[in-house]
């Protein structure tokens, strides 16, 4: 049930990882209820997929801009905010029974982080009219992995270790899903679900220049 699983992802603790569902980013936070904001967006987020979605999408780790202060994968607290609606990127798109609220200081980004590769995620749903309940967006390692020197505000490569636990979080996943499809995004996430044995088709990430080939990757999979 995505009630224990998301639980579960609570009781995660690891050195320079930042667990958005458990821990307060006393720096950045504008309050102690951040975890419990995250937690409940996450769950309403699984829960109006698990059972319905065919493809389950999954990058490398949750990142500054996006999870950490939405609790969502590849999701920003701008998109929940209503900040990319001229994209025509709507909260609803990401869960519809709740009010979405966001965890990070207003004075720090008045209109919420935004993160470049979860916009392109998103308007690319949009932008082919797929139902964004038919996907799931997950990472490899689901939490936040930072730079101690650099802080919160950072982000690192998840060590083997770190993976490894991960996995085990990918699996339950995977179980709960059923997925008809795994995708994995770039070539570090492809890696990843490789060693474990995961089945995935890989596709370009969307940074770095790479979002066309991203676009055109995903509506061979999604538009067949």
């Amino acid at each position: 049930m995505p009630e224990q699983f998301v639980a579960s992802l609570g009781c995660y603790e690891g050195a320079a990882v930042f667990n958005p569902w458990k821990d307060v980013d006393s720096q950045h936070d504008q309050s102690e209820q951040g975890p419990e904001i995250r937690r409940r967006q996450l769950l309403h987020y699984l829960q109006e997929r698990i059972g319905i979605a065919d493809t389950l999408l999954c990058a490398e780790a949750i990142g500054y801009q996006g999870g950490h202060f939405s609790g969502i994968p590849m999701t920003s607290e701008r998109l929940l905010l209503g900040g990319l609606q001229h994209k025509n990127i709507h909260p609803e798109m990401v869960f519809k029974n709740i009010s979405p609220q966001r965890t990070s200081r207003v004075d720090l980004k008045p209109h919420g982080f935004t993160e470049p590769t979860a916009t392109i995620v998103w308007g690319f749903l949009v932008d082919h009219e797929i139902d964004t309940r038919r996907v799931v967006l997950w990472n490899a390692f689901p939490w936040h992995p930072y730079h101690l020197d650099k802080g919160l505000l950072s982000n690192r490569t998840p060590t083997d270790a770190e993976l490894a636990v991960g996995h085990q979080m990918l699996n339950q996943l995977l179980e709960q899903g059923q997925f008809k499809q795994t995708v994995a995004i770039g070539e570090k996430s492809a890696l990843q679900l490789q060693q474990l044995g995961i089945a995935a088709v890989k596709v370009r990430h969307p940074a770095n220049g790479g979002a066309g080939k991203f676009r055109a990757q995903m509506s061979d999979l999604l538009l067949k």
